[in-house]
């Protein structure tokens, strides 16, 4: 369905979906052979400090509650939050048993009261020590090294990590990067990180045809900055990390068919503002408006939509006379395409890349969404990380050009 592509300028190898999760599934199987160290010793520490501070803040919740309760427990929390103090739950979503404690809903009332923080700083830390810190540990192999199972989702053609979970290594906060740093290259080696640059974003250019946001990719403008820009039709030099923050979440959400109430609840706005958003974006980007139609179209037409390189995601309830399940596959019809896309590009770099390096001086330890993780020679790094850069940006020719960020380090914080 994309061939009329070709006289954009896109250039494709002569492969279809099926070929490629053919041809990657032994690389992936010497990828989970391969694993990847992990420094016991960093996670110990790191449990040790976790647990302290968790310790603190559960008599810091409870003497702001005023007394002791499961804070494991949403309904005890919701008693606590929304009876004892009184705290508003205008615009809070209710579940069954009554007003939301998720995180998403306490992020709205965190301004209210000192407990919200404190709640939500020992949700996390519980959270990073039962998923990582005290799991994973036990999950190394005589040598140190840690071996996840990749899977080729049938429903998404993206890859999944399960057994552990690696793809969920958290980055971001406080803690992520102390995380990462327990994860090391063996000695006289290093980590190469390879990250794809917004590649569904540039799948979406091209695919859509629209002339402003291949423009800004071709120009090497920061997107998230120009779609800002747009937004608050202001000058790209004059936008804040907010109007940028703000941009980036549209810019994704539309990929993700987000309705105006969906980014509203995003970016914590009116659904009047979000709506406002989102008939600026698709003004100034029609070919992506048109590209989102095309697509609803065609779902509920044939019944599924395709990727570049033909695999098929069946949207077979889009014409469903309810509501809820139709809009939920117009979202899929929607994004698969891109989604699908981008994680055939990263599939093909590398099988391609498999054929290049030589096992004695760089393997392939993880692939992380549009990111892989290579452990090379550190006396051949430089000549390594050129050509895990240049087949990357190289291995499909977009309509825009594909950038790949590359980072060096013993760990993979560092290298990241």
């Amino acid at each position: 369905m994309w061939s009329h592509l070709k006289e954009k300028g896109i250039k494709l190898p002569d492969i279809d979906s099926s070929e490629i999760e053919r041809k990657l599934d032994p690389v992936l199987r010497q990828i989970e052979k391969n694993g990847i160290k992990v420094d016991v010793e960093v996670f110990e520490r790191l449990s040790k400090k976790l647990e302290k501070r968790v310790e603190k803040l559960q008599i810091q919740i409870h003497k702001e509650a005023k007394e002791e309760f499961n804070i494991a427990s949403p309904i005890q929390m919701a008693e606590v939050l929304f009876v004892k103090l009184k705290l508003p739950t205008e615009n809070l979503k209710k579940t069954k048993t009554g007003f939301s404690t998720a995180a998403t809903e306490l992020r709205k009332i965190e301004d209210k009261h000192e407990i919200i923080k404190l709640i939500l700083e020992y949700r996390e830390l519980t959270k990073l020590l039962s998923t990582y810190l005290k799991p994973l540990p036990a999950l190394v192999d005589s040598t140190k090294r840690l071996h996840t199972h990749y899977t080729q989702e049938t429903s998404t053609g993206r890859l999944t990590s399960e057994d552990p979970n690696l793809q969920n290594i958290p980055i971001k906060g406080k803690y992520g990067s102390e995380i990462r740093s327990a994860f090391v290259a063996d000695k006289g080696k290093v980590f190469v990180v390879a990250d794809y640059s917004q590649i569904e974003l540039r799948v979406v250019a091209c695919l859509s045809e629209d002339s402003a946001m291949m423009e800004a990719f071709k120009t090497g403008q920061d997107i998230h900055a120009r779609t800002a820009a747009e937004l608050y039709d202001i000058d790209i030099n004059e936008v804040s990390k907010d109007q940028r923050r703000v941009a980036k979440t549209v810019n994704f959400g539309v990929l993700y068919g987000m309705s105006p109430y969906g980014l509203s609840e995003a970016l914590n706005i009116d659904q009047d503002q979000a709506a406002k958003y989102i008939d600026r974006y698709f003004t100034v980007h029609s070919g992506i408006k048109d590209y989102c139609n095309k697509m609803i179209e065609k779902a509920k037409r044939d019944g599924f939509v395709e990727t570049l390189f033909g695999f098929r995601k069946e949207l077979t309830n889009i014409n469903s006379p309810n509501y809820i399940i139709a809009d939920s596959e117009e979202r899929i019809a929607i994004n698969a395409p891109v989604q699908g896309s981008a994680a055939e590009i990263l599939k093909l770099a590398m099988i391609e890349l498999d054929e290049k390096l030589d096992p004695k001086e760089a393997k392939i330890l993880l692939t992380v969404h549009d990111e892989l993780v290579v452990e090379v020679s550190d006396k051949k790094v430089e000549k390594i990380s050129n050509l895990i850069k240049d087949t990357m940006e190289n291995v499909v020719k977009l309509c825009v050009p594909i950038e790949v960020d590359v980072g060096i380090g013993k760990n993979w914080a560092d290298a990241k």
